[in-house]
């Protein structure tokens, strides 16, 4: 009841490339419901995390969903692209096409986090690149949820 009458939110829910597949199907829900009640959800254009994302969120409201891409979408892995190819709101970057994907997509969760209220993340406890993202998010006083996969 406190989630469908609070008002709506910019979410950023990033993660973990390598995540089990249950843990994508409980990915894939929480996306859903929160684009569901309204939520704009903001992610990345990685596997895993990041596709279980989109998937919910654009099962709930395509329209509820922001993708934002490291580099260029060219740039992303053949199974991604397929994907993110039907995004409405897509934003690339291909001027990151230069960098190595750790720089690019530490660039990327500044971006995301800066647009967010609040941020959902899902991390190993050695996901550096993750757990940055989280403290930057912490150190600009973010909502922030972690949860850890180990």
């Amino acid at each position: 009841m406190t989630i469908q009458q609070t008002a709506s939110k910019q979410i950023a829910i990033l993660g973990s490339r390598h995540v089990p597949l249950g843990h994508q199907q409980l990915i894939e829900i929480l996306s859903y419901a929160l684009a569901l009640t309204g939520n704009r959800i903001l992610t990345s254009g990685a596997t895993g995390t990041n596709q279980a994302v989109i998937r919910g969120a654009v099962r709930a409201d395509a329209n509820a969903l922001t993708v934002i891409l490291p580099q260029s979408l060219a740039s992303q892995p053949r199974e991604s692209r397929e994907q993110l190819e039907n995004i409405i709101h897509l934003v690339e970057h291909p001027e990151n096409n230069h960098l190595p994907l750790s720089e690019a997509s530490i660039l990327c969760n500044r971006e995301i986090i800066e647009k967010a209220q609040q941020l959902i993340c899902f991390a190993f406890h050695d996901s550096n690149v993750l757990l940055e993202a989280c403290q930057f998010a912490e150190d600009m006083r973010k909502v922030v949820t972690l949860f850890y996969f180990d």
